[in-house]
């Protein structure tokens, strides 16, 4: 009997499926292509599973399917009593063929899986389509160049809606202070009922200018996320503020086309040297985004030490499977800085979008939310 599935998580076994049926992976570029001079082979792949880690061996003609225990050391231990099992390398690569063509034929977010694939994804115990891990991975792959030692990866998969970098909750808002005139609470109130719309927060923004205020940067909302920024660089969170705020006024998305604009309007007022010759808004964009694709969160503590997330395995338009590692941190950086955008968040959910009242102050919030772009 068919089951329901959304391609989110169609998304993620096939990746899984597609990377044993292949053996190997290309490397990306930063404009989102395959490097074909950088595929290394895999030596395995690690998924955490209902019942504990699984790994799937690739060899000359099969998969070996394993199940055990991971330690912290990387040491694996197969289960006692449970027998390896085999599978054709040809059945996974059929597998993610069907896959692959419901992710690029079915309208909407959901798909009914057919028999057929139920069947081999029970006969390789996968009753979770998305992996049950706690440090945020998806799957881990060991390269047979990197002594077969498991790389952390999260998924994303163009075929379907991703998962954000950065999730525009309450704890990632951005507080800008309004000065200037001082709003009685019947004009706060006039610029809060501004009706639904998809530019209402700029509408507000806008409305707030017209009569005499000033919306000036003041804070970050969560105390956590601010030292997280903090980490980036003292003044990161002024430069993420405004480029929020110019998101909702130009309209423009895009990180690399808001950073031309940071360089333009010099919100830190930094030296023309080094905007120009050092790059410096790029730069600090490209360690926040990298940050945030190895780990980074808004509500836990960064320190800057890696986390268990070591890249991105990226399925493109057409099903090819793009992987980006740490080892290449300029490609990677470059990727993301090429290929995220902002994006709004829902305005009730995140509290943000609206003058709200602090200790005699009124407060603008803005919403930070950043995804990969889908083309």
């Amino acid at each position: 009997m068919a089951f329901g599935a959304t391609k989110r998580e169609l998304g993620e076994v096939y990746t899984l499926l597609r990377l044993a049926a292949d053996g190997t992976v290309c490397m990306g570029t930063p404009q989102g292509e395959k490097n074909e001079s950088a595929c290394p082979l895999v030596a395995y792949i690690q998924r955490e599973e209902h019942d504990g880690t699984r790994r799937y061996y690739v060899e000359a003609d099969h998969i070996r399917v394993v199940s055990g225990e991971a330690g912290a050391d990387g040491k694996f231990v197969p289960r006692a009593g449970e027998e390896e099992r085999c599978f054709s390398r040809t059945d996974f690569d059929e597998a993610a063929g069907r896959i692959l063509q419901l992710l690029k034929s079915v309208p909407g977010e959901e798909v009914e899986v057919p028999d057929e694939i139920e069947g081999f994804l029970d006969a390789l115990h996968i009753y979770h389509l998305e992996a049950q891990t706690n440090d945020r991975t998806d799957l881990k792959v060991a390269f047979w160049h990197q002594e077969a030692f498991p790389a952390g990866f999260i998924v994303r998969c163009r075929l379907s809606p991703m998962n954000p970098l950065l999730d525009g909750g309450r704890t990632a808002n951005l507080k800008l202070e309004q000065t200037g005139v001082k709003f009685a609470v019947p004009t706060v109130n006039k610029v809060n009922a501004l009706p639904a719309s998809p530019t209402e927060v700029a509408d507000r923004m806008r409305m707030i200018e017209r009569l005499g205020g000033v919306l000036k940067y003041s804070d970050v909302a969560d105390r956590v996320f601010r030292c997280n920024l903090l980490m980036i660089d003292l003044h990161f969170p002024r430069l993420l503020a405004e480029m929020v705020r110019q998101m909702h006024l130009e309209g423009t998305t895009r990180i690399s086309e808001l950073t031309e604009l940071m360089k333009q309007t010099n919100p830190l007022k930094i030296k023309e040297e080094l905007i120009q010759k050092h790059g410096f808004y790029e730069y600090k964009m490209k360690q926040f985004l990298l940050a945030l694709a190895l780990g980074m969160r808004p509500a836990k503590i960064f320190n800057g030490t890696d986390s268990a997330i070591e890249g991105l395995l990226l399925v493109d338009g057409q099903g090819n499977i793009l992987c980006y590692h740490q080892s290449r941190r300029k490609d990677f950086a470059d990727f993301l800085y090429l290929n995220s955008r902002f994006e709004k968040g829902s305005l009730e959910k995140d509290k943000y979008g609206y003058l709200e009242r602090e200790n005699g102050t009124w407060y603008f919030k803005l919403n930070a939310k950043i995804g990969l772009v889908k083309r």
